[in-house]
């Protein structure tokens, strides 16, 4: 038998401006990976963030990103170990301080944008990310890019990891995400990406933007609450998933 965990980046909604389609989101997937007021966010998209997902029964966990606001935390920022270790364990707080209020745990911790993708390549950081962790709560589950430098480091500071694997993003040869802006770097098409996510699960392969082959193993599906398609997306997922029966569950079922 086969299983996965379904999560999402939402509360991602500040001031103002909405973003994304969480309601609808958190009513098919499994885990919440909840902005934490960096690179989204607000307190008070925080707090009704978390109680929506409890309401849903979904686990939630801290998406923390660069203090960039205005590039949404996809813009790359030159910080140190320091830093990173820092950058999380602020964010990581405020949302276990939230959760804390509304009886419940975070599950898991997910960086955010160009702090992930960096973290997946920059042993550095991802040590730094690891620890920070670990320092805060070593029962929390760390979510990386699977086969990155983040799940090796995560493995190394004694932190159960799991290994992401992305609905709506094309990949390259080394197993990084295609760049956003990149003609191909993103699945459109619903279909095509339930055909990629069940062989990533099956097979634990996916065909890079090059035309190879790569290993992937998938623990987690991450499908974008921003995405314009992204309940589409989820639905069809997640109704996918049961046809070729596989199990979808929080990924603190099983480790």
């Amino acid at each position: 038998m086969k299983y996965v965990d379904l999560n999402s980046d939402i509360g991602e909604s500040f001031g103002a401006y909405t973003i994304g389609m969480d309601k609808e989101v958190l009513q098919h997937v499994t885990s919440a990976n909840i902005a934490c007021g960096w690179h989204a966010g607000d307190p008070l998209v925080m707090e009704k963030t978390v109680a929506m997902a409890l309401e849903n029964s979904v686990e939630i966990g801290a998406h923390p990103g660069f203090p960039d606001l205005m590039g949404f935390g996809r813009r790359e920022m030159k910080i140190s170990p320091a830093e990173a270790k820092a950058y999380v364990t602020y964010q990581v707080g405020a949302l276990t301080a939230f959760a804390a209020a509304a009886g419940t745990k975070l599950q898991h911790v997910k960086a955010h944008g160009a702090f992930y993708n960096m973290a997946a390549k920059d042993e550095k950081m991802a040590k730094a990310i690891a620890e920070a962790v670990r320092s805060v709560d070593q029962n929390l589950l760390l979510i990386g890019l699977a086969k990155g430098c983040l799940i090796k480091a995560g493995e190394e500071a004694g932190l159960r990891v799991v290994n992401e694997v992305f609905a709506d993003r094309a990949y390259n040869r080394d197993g990084t995400l295609v760049a956003r802006g990149t003609p191909g770097a993103m699945i459109e098409d619903a279909d095509l990406a339930v055909e990629r996510i069940v062989r990533m699960i099956k097979e634990n392969r996916v065909d890079t933007i090059t035309g190879e082959d790569i290993d992937i193993q998938a623990d987690s599906i991450c499908v974008h609450g921003d995405s314009p398609k992204a309940l589409e997306f989820v639905q069809k997922i997640r109704k996918g998933l049961q046809l070729e029966n596989i199990i979808v569950q929080p990924m603190r079922a099983r480790f």
